[in-house]
């Protein structure tokens, strides 16, 4: 087991310095001033352009520049922002706000998810699994934006039961209705694989054998089916975890919570580069520890795995 672990970290490393290589790439090699084009069409004097680019490296060759932020990064200094803020404190206000609403939103749909999928496939092709399927269907379909609109009428405004928007209060029980909105709309997709892998492993000859040796079906359906079909399920929600903290964009915009989603979006905006580099390098790490600790749980649940690979 220890070895799959050093493994796994150690395959994580390229991928962290390729991922923020091609960010930096993508945002600081792209034709155009960044320093000029923060002032418009009221340009300042060449010294305090020529300063301005000196103090965030603008002048030095590309790969300098990636050192002198790979260097920061490993300080904890992830720069400042054109408009004077440390990009270290936009990100300690905004991504607990992200964080909380990703948990709680990732917690609705893996209860939904197993509790949903494993009933569907215990009840193969009657009502109730096909009434699921159905509503499935439609939560993949209808956009999220929409879902998003379609609550906070109806749930907030018509029936009053939540907040319309989050705004500055923004504690767990502030998150509720864009938490729910988030669950639904990514829960579909894991129910749709618990349902298929319980499906599955009940057709397995351990199953039959665990029968045969007479144990019950509430013996059988939680230790024997219901362990091994959540592998595929935990492989699903730890890239949707990953994926909640870096889209939650359209979701935070509608419900006004201010997060990192919605930060970056203004970022992006403002052409704020500094900000938006360091917001998608703490999305890349978030992504890379949540896909590290997904393949750990993934190893436990099957201990097959960890022996192939090693």
């Amino acid at each position: 087991m220890a070895f799959y672990i050093l493994r796994r970290i150690l395959q994580a490393i390229p991928v962290f310095f390729g991922a923020t290589l091609l960010i930096y790439f993508m945002v600081f090699a792209m034709p155009g001033d960044p320093i000029a084009a923060l002032f418009g069409d009221r340009q300042p004097n060449p010294a305090l352009l020529a300063r301005l680019r000196a103090e965030y490296h603008l002048d030095e060759p590309f790969l300098v520049q990636y050192g002198y932020y790979i260097a920061g990064i490993f300080r904890l200094d992830f720069g400042t922002s054109f408009s004077g803020q440390a990009v270290a404190d936009i990100l300690a206000r905004t991504f607990p706000v992200t964080l909380r609403l990703a948990v709680m939103a990732v917690a609705i749909a893996f209860v939904l998810a197993i509790v949903i999928g494993l009933f569907s496939a215990l009840d193969k092709g009657g009502v109730f699994d096909n009434s699921m399927l159905v509503l499935a269907l439609i939560f993949i379909a209808v956009p999220i934006f929409v879902l998003s609109f379609l609550a906070q009428y109806f749930l907030a405004v018509q029936l009053g039961w939540f907040r319309p928007t989050v705004g500055a209060r923004n504690d767990w029980g502030d998150l509720w209705l864009p938490a729910w909105v988030l669950g639904f709309s990514v829960y579909a997709t894991s129910m749709r694989l618990t349902r298929a892998s319980t499906i599955e492993t009940l057709g397995q000859d351990w199953v039959r054998t665990a029968y045969s040796k007479g144990l019950s079906r509430g013996r059988v359906i939680p230790v024997h089916v219901l362990r091994n079909s959540l592998i595929p399920m935990v492989t699903d929600l730890g890239t949707v975890f990953g994926v909640l903290m870096v889209g939650a964009t359209v979701t935070e915009g509608i419900f006004n919570v201010p997060g990192v989603g919605n930060t970056l979006y203004q970022a992006i905006i403002r052409g704020e580069n500094p900000t938006v580099v360091s917001f998608v390098t703490v999305f890349v790490v978030v992504y890379v520890l949540i896909n590290l600790v997904v393949d750990l749980i993934y190893g436990l649940l099957d201990p097959r795995i960890r022996y192939v690979t090693t």
